[in-house]
């Protein structure tokens, strides 16, 4: 029978290793798998590459991890707002690497690894520094740039609903970079806030896929807001 359910967070994250590619679903924390984040950081995996739209908020969740000192680079497209304090801090002492890529551009290289693409080329970031060094195109009098698609060894995403065969909705904006990232990733560990019988989810609301899941967690709000201490 298959049941992807795991009994905790701590057991979906413990066999990630050190210098892991990690993508991690959220736009800012609408979406932020927090429990999941925490348990990676109780577990103490370090020189991760963190994938994500920010670079995490306040001193909660992604920015926990990067306080932690536990992430090497990070690939995002805003690193930096009012509330970015410690990746600020962390990059000005050279102490994290960060490769910069517009958010359409990160959605599509997430899309070209989770399809089985190649490369896809793109007009956004040509003729400027983010095109530096990048093979170039001229598609219908348009130029474009070549970007590479990015894989992951793990996603961490949060979900609103799982059955146990890892099928998923989500809720409003917090599905944001969950299914694309689902399908970029090696291995896709899922937060839940509601676990349900199979049959349970209309097959036509299920927005990702079983196929591209392979571990859910059921997570209460309460457990989310902070590392073990």
């Amino acid at each position: 029978m298959v049941n992807k359910f795991l009994d905790s967070a701590a057991a979906a994250v413990a066999d990630l290793p050190d210098g892991a590619t990690v993508m991690i679903g959220g736009f800012g924390t609408a979406g932020m798998p927090a429990a999941l984040i925490n348990a990676l950081i109780d577990q103490g995996a370090r020189e991760l590459v963190v994938v994500n739209n920010n670079a995490g908020n306040g001193e909660t969740g992604l920015a926990a991890l990067l306080k932690a000192r536990r992430v090497r680079k990070i690939i995002c497209s805003f690193p930096r707002q009012s509330d970015s304090q410690v990746f600020d801090g962390l990059y000005r002492a050279g102490e994290i690497e960060l490769e910069l890529v517009p958010q359409g551009n990160l959605a599509c290289r997430i899309e070209a690894a989770g399809a089985g693409l190649g490369a896809v080329y793109t007009p956004t970031g040509f003729g400027t520094l983010l095109a530096a060094g990048k093979e170039t195109r001229e598609f219908g009098g348009r130029s474009y740039v070549l970007e590479l698609p990015i894989h992951a060894d793990v996603a961490l995403i949060k979900a609103h609903r799982a059955d146990r065969w890892g099928n998923l909705t989500y809720r409003k904006s917090a599905r944001n970079f969950g299914p694309i990232m689902a399908r970029a990733a090696r291995t896709t560990i899922v937060q839940a806030d509601h676990l349900v019988e199979l049959g349970e989810i209309d097959p036509e609301a299920v927005v990702t896929p079983g196929i591209f899941v392979q571990r859910v967690v059921h997570v209460l709000r309460d457990d989310q807001l902070a590392p073990a201490a």
